[in-house]
This record gives structure tokens, C-alpha cells and sequence, in this order.
């Protein structure tokens, strides 16, 4: 609605998990470092928590994007994990392409440690991503999960598990000592800084094709107070207040604009 008139040929702030608008700051370069090495050495089981729209699952994303650049991995991809220990197991096998007829827990397992030793025989390693784990009320579940990792050779696991979640995923996965000592990677990805928090702005309006910052550096000021360093929240108040500025046919947004949106 409002590109044309900021000179940009998408709309920069959507809270999607759009690999292209993956800001790699340090702590963002770190997390997705660090899930990227539990991946490929074949690490057993790696944990990232953040607070709500900090960019966990946009590290996600890009590490799945990296991944794929290769044929060496098959990936299943959980992204609504509350669910039954069948339900589950169902949906990972669908994850990583296997036909799940009706059958028992004791079938699916079959099923799924055939589809590894099959990928590992083919070359490849298998990963399972869930994002939101903190959703995951059944502890039970935590307790299926620890056991995945039991699919293992003398010499190395048969999958990485990756866990993503809220700051209480730590806590709750705390009260499974035997799941907690066999997390191989923990990474808090905190929130921006405000110089960070100008460069992330700047980042989105090049990606989306603009060619100058429309926003003086008292309205980011206040954007950064608003938003914690969230850029979840952070790409809400830009896109009011671009939206704003249209509408009043502004040539910057300033500090004036993001007090009326935030």
C-alpha cells in the first residue's frame, strides 16, 4: 500500500520468517553458529530460547535454508509440537517424507529408525527442528523425545535434535535431567541493542529496496525504548508508522509519528 511512496519494492516489516530478511547480528549470527555445528558434526540434541518474536524461528528458517544448499540432511520441521507421543511420531515421519500407515507406537519407531539408518546408508543425516517446544504440556513428551536419541551407532547419533522455544522451555526441560544432560548446545539469543536496533531498521529497508533510512535517529531512539530490541515489535511499530507517514505524505519518520502509532 504505502511501498511505491517510500521508494521500496516490498513491504519490509512483515512478521514473517523470511530467510532474506534474516538480520545477522552477533547474538543472531551466534545462534544460528552454534545449531549449524550441532547439525553437522551430529550432535545429539541442541536448545535455543528467546523471549516471543526475538527471531528464533527466523534462525530456523535460516539454518534450514543453509541446510538445503546441500543433499547431506533430511529435515523435519515441527512447528505445532502439542501434540500426543503418536501424533508426534506421526508427524515427524510425514516431516521426512514416510508413508505412516495405521500401526502401533512400537511400529512407528520401527519406521522412523529404518528411515534413518536408510538416510545415514544414503549419506545423509536426519534433523528434527521443534519450534515452540514450550507449548509442549505433557512432559511425557520430553521423556519421548529424550528417547529419540537412543537411535545411535557406536560412533554417532542418528539424528540432531533441535528444540526452540520461550525462556520456560529451559525450565520445563530442567525437570528431565536425563533430556538436560544430553543437550549438547544451550543458546539465549537476546534482544537488539539500540545500535543494533538502527542497523536492523536500515537492513529490512535495503532488503525491501529502499535507498536511504526514512526514520531520524530519535524516532529509532523510541522505537527501541517501545520495543525492548524485540523485532518482532520493532517490525510492528515500523509498519504503522510507515503506514502514518504515507497517509500524511511525510518525507521522514519521526519521533512524533512512532508516539502516535506505539
Amino acid at each position: 500500500m504505502y511501498e511505491h511512496y517510500w521508494g521500496l519494492k516490498e513491504l519490509p516489516f512483515e512478521n514473517v520468517p523470511d530467510p532474506r530478511f534474516f538480520y545477522r547480528s552477533p547474538q543472531h549470527e551466534e545462534a544460528l553458529g552454534r545449531l549449524s555445528y550441532a547439525v553437522r558434526t551430529c550432535k545429539g540434541t541442541a536448545l535455543l530460547t528467546a523471549e516471543i518474536g526475538s527471531g528464533k524461528t527466523l534462525v530456523s528458517r535460516a539454518l534450514i535454508l543453509e541446510l538445503m544448499l546441500e543433499s547431506r540432511w533430511k529435515i523435519a520441521l515441527i512447528t505445532y509440537p502439542a501434540l500426543s507421543a503418536m501424533e508426534l511420531l506421526r508427524e515427524i515421519l510425514y516431516q521426512l517424507g514416510v508413508n505412516t500407515p495405521q500401526g502401533t507406537k512400537v511400529d512407528l519407531l520401527h519406521s522412523l529408525n529404518n528411515e534413518m539408518v536408510k538416510n545415514m546408508k544414503d549419506g545423509k543425516h536426519t534433523v528434527i527442528i521443534i519450534d515452540e517446544a514450550q507449548t509442549i504440556d505433557d512432559m511425557n513428551i520430553f521423556e519421548e523425545l529424550r528417547l529419540l536419541l537412543n537411535f545411535q551407532l557406536n560412533e554417532r547419533f542418528l539424528l540432531t535434535l533441535i528444540l526452540l522455544g520461550q525462556p520456560n522451555l529451559r525450565e520445563k526441560i530442567s525437570k528431565i535431567p536425563a533430556l538436560e544432560q544430553r543437550i549438547f548446545i544451550k543458546y539465549y539469543l537476546s534482544a537488539l541493542s539500540l545500535s543494533q536496533t538502527e542497523e536492523y531498521i536500515a537492513f529490512r529497508l535495503r532488503t525491501a529496496g529502499s535507498q536511504r533510512n526514512v526514520f531520524t535517529k530519535e524516532a529509532i531512539k523510541i522505537i527501541h525504548e517501545y520495543s525492548q530490541g524485540i523485532p518482532r515489535k520493532i517490525n510492528s511499530v515500523c509498519d504503522l508508522s510507515l503506514l502514518s507517514g504515507f497517509s500524511r505524505k511525510l518525507k521522514h519518520i519521526d519521533s512524533d509519528i512512532i508516539n502516535w502509532v506505539g
